[in-house]
């Protein structure tokens, strides 16, 4: 079952944020982690729907970064300026990306477009959101295991949808958070999201599959439960075999990167207008991963 209200998703977590851009808070017996980041114009419903569940800010002393795209690094640095002794955690990768000044511009040129586009600008103009140097903090990797007291996340290395992707898995109880390395549950489908590597990012799929799933905590649109959250990575690893052999047929036949990814993007938006993500941006993100598709095919 897919869940896309914020609220208690089982014992020791809750989902905050809204429906089409999630955060996750993880609480254990001595502290609490925020778990992603989310889009920036999300911030004031975080709060607010922290005071409603009787979320206490002050016990959160860590943030654990995904990945370090845009649209999942948004509240943290509220968090980090109001709170500085939270620790921020991300991969060695998300932090050598998240120190680069061409990607801190493309950061904070994403966040305010897409923030403009859900007529959501007026909450980034409120708050200092931009994301910048003075946000430093720990690397965390493959068999790290973050314990909370009572309640342990481990670290799992997913590249493929970023370079710089992780997962975090809690098995005692059975929650996984792919962020977007596990597909995102858009609508009642499942969209792949290779941006960075296919080959890598199906492979890190096969790695999530082993995992024994009771819920699936995505970053955009909610978390699953049940049965489909127990067969949710397997079918991911379907729908992206699908999207890839779909992709190879769209450059195979043009041989071109930008009319491939052009293709492709007005054909996503034909079947999903409203999608959080703007088509320019879009197409952007199909031409990066026809990058990888096209070097196998040519390679060939």
């Amino acid at each position: 079952m897919r869940v896309r209200k914020a609220g208690k998703v089982t014992e020791r977590v809750w989902c905050l944020g809204r429906e089409e851009s999630c955060i996750y808070l993880l609480r254990g017996d001595d502290e609490s982690m925020l778990i992603s980041g989310g889009t920036s114009y999300i911030i004031q419903d975080v709060l607010d729907q922290m005071s409603q569940f009787k979320l206490n800010i002050d016990k959160i002393n860590k943030c654990l970064i995904l990945h370090a795209h845009f649209d999942h690094i948004g509240v943290i640095p509220y968090f980090k300026r109001n709170r500085p002794e939270i620790e921020i955690l991300a991969s060695a990768r998300g932090w050598e990306i998240l120190n680069m000044p061409k990607a801190i511009s493309t950061i904070n040129e994403s966040s305010l477009r897409v923030a403009e586009r859900m007529g959501a600008g007026h909450v980034v103009d409120r708050y200092d959101l931009d994301w910048s140097l003075d946000i430093g903090g720990g690397t965390v990797g493959e068999g790290d295991i973050l314990d909370l007291g009572g309640v342990s996340a481990h670290i799992l290395e997913t590249p493929g949808h970023s370079s710089c992707s992780i997962s975090a898995y809690v098995p005692s109880l059975k929650v996984l958070f792919p962020s977007d390395g596990g597909g995102i549950p858009y609508l009642d489908t499942i969209l792949p999201a290779p941006n960075s590597n296919f080959t890598r990012y199906q492979e890190s799929l096969e790695k999530l599959r082993a995992l024994e799933v009771d819920i699936l905590c995505a970053d955009h649109y909610g978390f699953i439960t049940g049965e489909e959250a127990r067969g949710y990575i397997a079918l991911s690893a379907e729908t992206a075999a699908e999207r890839r052999r779909e992709m190879e047929d769209v450059y195979e036949r043009t041989r071109d990167l930008d009319k491939a990814a052009k293709e492709l993007t007005d054909a996503f938006f034909e079947k999903y207008s409203d999608y959080i993500i703007s088509p320019d941006i879009m197409q952007a993100v199909f031409r990066q991963s026809l990058r990888h598709v096209a070097s196998v095919i040519d390679a060939t």
